[in-house]
């Protein structure tokens, strides 16, 4: 088969089984582009030259469903972060009314489904990062009524009850706070999702949880030796847990030679009073003027797929997912430039010999499977037992 034929494959196997991406940073990049103007940014139409992610691309690449990340800076903190969480939560709010032809909310499995069958996308939230909650149970609460279904424990930094995969540890994975955040998400349905979060983090949640687990957006740790990636040892308790991992395509995560590179261009922005994260268009043209004077290493789908191959091994072809992290990234694999890369992924995949089942499973049977197993559980524990009004010590 040629490599047309194969990528001709990829597209008629995604139009049946869409992707479900795990970590999408679009009402981010809204926020600091556009202060949330949609009007400057109408992603019904060509935004290539600012975003990864518009909905004529969303469709080319063969998205069935997307987590929105709700995230915002750990430089934001107590009520700040709380704020600024429900402004992105909104932002998401206002895309869906904006786009009612292509995006709709998704709340549920089942709606994830029925929104395939209208194929239109759904569009479900992810906070990333528990600074979002300000150490408060309501808050949890109070986002997931909005609609948010998955938190990640941790951003960049280790936070009051559990330690990030890049910052100094100072509890040995979770606290006992963390571990009554860990039950109250599993009883109001919440994914727990163990991007960002250091080892003995993933391990104590593993633990704690009665939920199947989510990394939205992390890879194979054997792969590429990087903290915010997932050890084997994890990723084999995957298939007891029924949780699912989302291999991201962020290069400094997945390809080896890219992680020194991307350290000294992140310290080039800051050099210029520019955050790491930052994808502005005038952080955009200070990383080119970087790359030209210092090469950047290149990821490609390959270099993902080398990390399904063994995300597979260890997991299991049923625990293993998709979250490229677009719009959270200044630099991105060739060939999955942006969200209408996906079939090129699969065209890779399917060239390895991987079958169309196994496929329909890594783009949307598992994360469809995974939400609905949690709400399984949290039918479960909310029928056992109360609200927790827990506090932190």
């Amino acid at each position: 088969m040629s490599a047309a034929q194969r990528l001709d494959e990829a597209r008629a196997l995604l139009a049946e089984h869409p992707v479900v991406d795990g970590h999408n940073d679009l009402p981010w990049a809204l926020r600091k582009q556009v202060r949330y103007d949609l009007d400057q940014r109408d992603i019904a139409g060509d935004q290539s030259a600012y975003l990864h992610t518009d909905i004529p691309r969303l469709r080319a690449g063969g998205v069935g469903a997307q987590f929105w990340s709700v995230y915002v800076s750990t430089e934001l903190t107590g009520d700040e972060a709380v704020s600024a969480t429900l402004e992105q939560v909104d932002a998401v709010d206002q895309l869906i009314g904006r786009y009612p032809a292509d995006l709709v909310r998704a709340l549920t499995a089942d709606d994830m489904e029925a929104a395939r069958a209208e194929r239109r996308i759904a569009s479900l939230m992810g906070a990333e990062g528990g600074h979002s909650i300000n150490n408060s149970l309501a808050t949890l609460r109070a986002l997931y009524r909005l609609g948010v279904r998955y938190l990640t424990l941790t951003h960049n930094d280790t936070i009051d009850w559990a330690d990030s995969a890049t910052d100094e540890p100072r509890h040995g994975g979770l606290t006992e706070f963390g571990r009554e955040v860990v039950a109250e998400m599993n009883r109001v349905g919440m994914l727990v999702d163990l991007s960002h979060v250091a080892a003995t983090t993933m391990r104590d949640a593993l633990d704690a949880t009665a939920a199947p687990v989510v990394f939205s957006h992390s890879s194979a740790r054997a792969v590429c030796d990087h903290p915010r990636n997932i050890p084997d040892d994890v990723l084999e308790r995957l298939p007891a847990n029924g949780g699912v991992a989302m291999a991201t395509f962020v290069p400094k995560f997945i390809l080896p030679a890219a992680v020194e590179w991307t350290l000294a261009a992140d310290e080039n922005l800051r050099a210029h009073g520019l955050h790491h994260l930052d994808t502005t268009p005038r952080a955009m043209a200070l990383h080119r003027a970087f790359e030209a004077e210092r090469p950047r290493p290149v990821a490609t789908a390959a270099t993902v797929a080398d990390h399904l191959d063994h995300m597979r091994e260890a997991a299991g072809i049923d625990h293993i997912g998709i979250g490229g992290d677009y719009d959270g990234t200044a630099f991105t694999p060739s060939g999955l430039d942006d969200v209408a890369g996906y079939p090129n992924l699969v065209a890779e995949l399917l060239a390895r010999g991987w079958s169309k089942a196994d496929l329909a499973k890594l783009t949307w049977s598992n994360a469809v499977r995974v939400l609905r197993d949690a709400e399984a559980v949290a039918r479960d524990l909310s029928a056992s037992r109360g609200p927790s009004n827990a506090v932190i010590r």
